[in-house]
């Protein structure tokens, strides 16, 4: 028995490792990379790696035609008798011979248009045939680097030294994946992903899933971080001119028409290139599309390039994608980036329907020990050979991560590391121990520096500890605060326990205690450093604070996939608080306001007597329709972008020191997100909730909106914000509604402009409503300009507002300045 099963897996093993390869060169010897190789009317494919080289997984000897294809040159149909395996077959291909009829030619009458016009017709038809399948695919990413600088505004890149050469260049990344793929239009995806290999990380998973190589060019856009126009949408005579450079004929002697394509206007999401489209059935058979990282609207990128390759099928008459390439050149504060991803389609099968139970909210799983594979495996089931740098790569990468993870290494890496230097006091110091997880960190006297009117110039630091378990993504976090206000003369500090149980269902468990100033609005609506400009230039001290003195306890979970539960419960001390100083760096007329949100121009009331309360919140959020990644370390969510966000909540504070401040509040939000075509993005949040019993409660305890009386903004976007509002002037103890809209035009507007698409930046509009009793109400309506900025750092945004309540009410600018939002 044991020398039956010894021969049946050498019988496996030989059968699985059967291939036809060799190198396919043009006419002068030169090699070919990513040719199209498959064999004829079946879905079994490969292509040629950087050097030209293939392999071709088949089942047996036996007589096989194959067809070799690649664009600019002549499709060659080779048929072989293979006797034995593996067989290697070497091919020269010859370049192709365009003709183009000079009779069609007719100023008045582009040819390269009627074939678009007719492309574009036969969009549903010929998308529809490809529409519900199961296929194989196998995808590899590598990154490299080229001239990496050795420091970077004054700290040291050193990080990546053992995998670069002596010119600072190399492999970042490389990875691989092979799954198991089912899909039906528009977007229903289920993968398994049954191996999945990092270079240098034997515990390391590929994310270079089929969901983001998923570029269906019969659909109008093509999602790449902004839709990118389709040179065959339904609009594409609005962004796109064609020229037809030729026709040739296939090997199955269909006529294919190489037409140009080419931008309208440049500054637009649009891409350059040729695209091939074959005659009478008018699908795709390849195509070879660049676009700029400018009309991406990613200045990181400068060029990006996909190509993709078809086959047919005589029998059932069906054009499918089975190769694909995306390259990409990017570069930023002198570190050039470039790379490529390969994906390869094999064993297509079309299917009439799916069973209603195939498709769930899981989208992408992992086999049990899928990043486990050997070399073997590996060899068996790789459909595009590894050049020797990629070989290589994974050989120095295996050996550099046995020497990283060996305890040797990782302890005289933490030596240097930790090292203390009398500049660390004030910048933060950590010491590690790598081998075994936990880290020490001090946060340093500089990280935490501000001045408010309340303390003066106040300083923050920290202490904490922090412990990682890498297999399942679990944590452990002890830290303690400390602030010390010097016009003050106070010192108060908080203490932090966490612990996160799994990465499954999140559950997080929290504990604090401690003694910390804290703004009446708890979603800080000032920033640290807008407050310290705001106050020491121009005299307008917005923040308004009070002491709390405190112990809380979290805990949140997700219950099912998509609904997640929060509580939290808190005993608290309030202690009114009192301007200590009237400092100013430069002088004028003007006098600080009070301390007092509601009495700015009294010094002397304090805005709340001091008292005490217990206060329980219970959250519930619901991600509608969310799907989710399962991994050996976790459950990874991801929301759906066709429904909204919705969550709602319960609050009561008890057990106060005076029956007054007692109450019950209800709560609940919107949040919706949708990407309107080509057209931009559209963003909308609204709040609405009602207090009961809470006539005389305390101030602090209000529902306050988030104003923005300095006119700087921290954020990307300003859909949580009234810019024009007063901070505490609408605060309320009844019931609200607040609305936020936001719609980026991603320059579908501003692109079209003269001159003006020279700032490649978007035109933003807003509407905001807040409604409270007592009160008329009040509206803002904005435009402005986002990702404005030089070169590749667009980082600003300038907004025009304006404000109703029962009549106009003011106007003003909003300046964003969103690394401000980093900095905090």
């Amino acid at each position: 028995m044991k020398n039956l099963l010894s021969a049946a897996l050498l019988l496996f093993s030989i059968s699985a490792i059967s291939q036809i390869k060799g190198t396919v060169t043009d006419s002068i010897g030169n090699p070919l990379p990513f040719v199209n190789i498959f064999i004829e009317n079946t879905y079994r494919s490969t292509t040629s790696n950087d050097l030209g080289i293939y392999e071709l997984s088949v089942k047996s000897t036996g007589t096989y035609t194959l067809i070799f294809q690649y664009l600019g040159y002549k499709t060659r149909r080779t048929t072989v008798n293979v006797e034995n395996l593996p067989y290697t077959l070497d091919v020269t291909l010859v370049d192709e011979n365009f003709s183009l009829n000079e009779i069609i030619i007719n100023p008045k009458d582009n040819p390269a248009n009627g074939i678009i016009r007719n492309a574009i017709a036969s969009k549903k038809e010929n998308t529809e045939k490809t529409g519900k399948f199961t296929a194989d695919f196998y995808s590899r990413g590598i990154f490299r680097i080229k001239d990496m600088p050795e420091k970077i505004l004054g700290q040291k890149l050193d990080m990546f030294d053992d995998m670069l050469d002596s010119t600072r260049s190399g492999i970042l990344y490389l990875s691989e994946t092979v799954s198991k793929l089912t899909f039906q239009k528009p977007d229903k995806m289920k993968e398994t992903i049954i191996a999945s290999k990092v270079s240098g990380n034997d515990n390391g998973f590929s994310y270079n899933d089929a969901a983001s190589a998923n570029f269906d060019f019969y659909d109008n856009y093509i999602p790449i971080g902004i839709n990118v126009v389709s040179p065959i949408a339904d609009n594409a005579f609005n962004y796109y001119k064609y020229k037809l450079e030729g026709t040739f004929f296939d090997e199955n002697n269909q006529q294919i028409s190489k037409i140009q394509v080419i931008p309208k206007r440049d500054s637009e999401p649009v891409m350059e290139g040729y695209l091939y489209i074959v005659d009478d059935s008018w699908a795709i058979y390849a195509l070879d599309l660049n676009i700029s990282g400018k009309q991406m609207q990613n200045p990181a990128v400068n060029l990006l390039t996909i190509k993709q390759n078809f086959i047919y099928n005589s029998q059932n008459k069906i054009w499918v994608k089975n190769t694909q390439t995306l390259d990409f050149v990017a570069g930023l504060l002198g570190i050039n980036i470039s790379g490529r991803f390969t994906y390869v389609y094999n064993n297509y099968v079309f299917e009439r329907e799916f069973d209603k139970k195939t498709f769930t909210r899981e989208v992408l799983n992992f086999e049990k020990d899928a990043n486990k594979k050997d070399d073997a495996f590996w060899e068996t089931i790789r459909p595009v050979p590894l050049t020797d740098e990629e070989t290589n790569d994974y050989l120095k990468k295996d050996l550099l991560q046995t020497k990283k993870k060996s305890q040797a290494y990782l302890d005289s890496i933490d030596a240097r590391s930790n090292k203390f230097s009398l500049f660390d006091f004030i910048s933060g110091y950590s010491y590690k121990n790598s081998f075994k997880r936990w880290s020490v960190n001090y946060d340093g006297l500089m990280t935490g520096i501000g001045f408010n009117t309340v303390q003066g110039w106040n300083i923050s630091t920290g202490f904490s500890y922090t412990t990682q378990k890498e297999e399942d993504r679990t944590y452990t976090y002890i830290g303690t605060k400390f602030n010390y206000g010097f016009s003050e003369e106070k010192i108060r500090g908080t203490a932090t326990f966490t612990h996160k149980f799994n990465n499954v269902d999140k559950s997080t468990i929290s504990i604090a205690a401690g003694s910390t100033v804290s703004q009446f609005n708890p979603s800080n609506p000032i920033s640290r450093i807008v407050n310290t400009v705001s106050t020491l230039y121009f005299k307008d001290n917005y923040m308004k604070l009070y002491e709390r003195n405190f112990a809380s306890a979290y805990f949140g979970r997700e219950i099912t996939n998509g609904i997640s539960a929060t509580a939290r419960m808190e005993y608290s001390e309030r202690n009114p608080l009192f301007n200590t100083t009237d400092y100013v760096l430069i002088k004028n007329d003007k006098e600080y306001t009070s301390n007092n949100p509601l009495l700015p121009l009294d010094n002397f009331t304090p805005p709340f007597e001091k008292h005490n309360l217990i206060k329980a919140t219970v959250t519930a959020n619901f991600n509608i329709g969310q799907e989710y990644i399962t991994r050996p370390d976790g459950k990874y969510n991801m929301p759906n972008n066709k429904y909204p966000f919705v969550s709602a909540g319960f609050e009561k504070g008890f057990a106060a020191n005076e029956q007054q401040y007692e109450f019950e509040h209800v709560f609940g939000r919107i949040r919706y997100d949708a990407t309107l075509g080509n057209k931009g993005n559209f963003g909308l949040n609204v709040r609405a909730g009602k207090f009961f019993n809470a006539d005389e409660i305390s101030f602090v305890d209000y529902r306050h909106f988030n104003g923005n009386q300095t006119h700087i903004g921290t954020d990307d976007r300003y859909l949580n914000v009234f810019n024009l509002l007063p901070y505490y002037s609408a605060s309320t103890n009844d019931s609200y509604i607040e609305l936020h809209s936001e719609h980026n035009d991603k320059g579908y507007i501003m692109n079209k402009i003269p001159l003006l698409n020279k700032l490649q930046s978007t035109l933003v509009l807003g509407y905001h409503s807040l409604m409270v009793p007592d009160r008329n109400p009040y509206h803002e309506f904005s435009i402005g300009l986002d990702n404005l900025g030089f070169g590749k750092f667009r980082m600003f945004r300038f907004d025009y507002v304006r404000s109703y309540q029962h009549g106009y009410q003011g106007d003003g600018v909003v300046f964003g300045l969103k690394f401000l939002g980093i900095l905090e």
